[in-house]
């Protein structure tokens, strides 16, 4: 079994710019950009046709929303300019890293998985965290990998790096929406407590035809340790129903 974490909202929480467009803005007009009037109309609009599930870098986006109102960007202007706008203050949230030791103690192989369009934020996060890239075997990014959660080549992906199979790797995060979607593959998901559990269109634990896999809630990562001993118990058991089944 692998565990996979999700990184904002899970293990840290971020403090992000209130109006990304304004940001991203201020951003490239520093940087000697000529930033449109309609701005703000220009970064909400959809300017590349990607699959459904792929992620947009984010500077790509703007290159495009500057394209769409005749502004040319030179050199990689764009990208610093994202890099500066998403340059948020870092908050480790309580019981993370006894989350990730936990499952490391008990043999597992843990990764990192998170919903990124930013470059470098991912790394630039954990260095402002307590937590370390070195605790994760592996950490797989939208931004890296091109897929956000929840389409399936990001969790495929992750549990390929983390050498087992879609169906032993159990993810943690704080969003039915994107999290989740590991069910749909057949992994498992235990999901962080909050105000997005009671969305009509996002409650876990209302499973479909499609899910294959389960769903858990959990009120707070203090709850980690506890339920994956009882994951780690019914793997067992399924594993001797297993081996009795093949010598029959």
């Amino acid at each position: 079994m692998g565990v996979s974490f999700d990184l904002f909202d899970t293990l840290v929480t971020a403090d992000y710019p209130a109006d990304p467009a304004a940001a991203v803005g201020t951003e490239l007009a520093e940087r000697g950009v000529s930033v449109p009037d309609d701005w703000a109309d220009a970064y909400t609009e959809i300017h590349i046709d990607a699959p459904d599930g792929a992620e947009v870098p984010l500077p790509a986006h703007v290159s495009h929303a500057l394209a769409s109102r005749g502004v040319t960007v030179q050199g990689n202007a764009a990208r610093r300019a994202v890099v500066a706008a998403f340059d948020p203050d870092i908050e480790t949230r309580p019981g993370a890293r006894a989350a990730i030791d936990a499952a490391r103690d008990r043999g597992h192989e843990v990764a990192l998985c998170s919903n990124c369009s930013v470059p470098e934020l991912v790394g630039r996060t954990l260095v402002r965290s307590t937590l370390s890239r070195d605790e994760f075997d592996t950490i797989v990014t939208s931004v890296g990998c091109g897929w956000r959660k929840p389409a399936p080549e990001i969790f495929e992906q992750t549990a390929t790096e983390l050498g087992i199979s879609l169906a032993d790797l159990v993810h943690v995060g704080d969003d039915p929406r994107t999290d989740g979607g590991i069910v749909s593959v057949g992994g498992t998901a235990l999901l962080l407590a909050d105000e997005r559990m009671t969305d009509d269109s996002s409650t876990p634990g209302e499973e479909t035809s499609d899910d294959l896999g389960d769903t858990h809630v959990l009120e707070s990562l203090a709850e980690f340790p506890d339920t994956l001993d009882a994951l780690d118990s019914l793997a067992d058991v399924d594993e001797l129903e297993s081996e009795g089944e093949r010598q029959q």
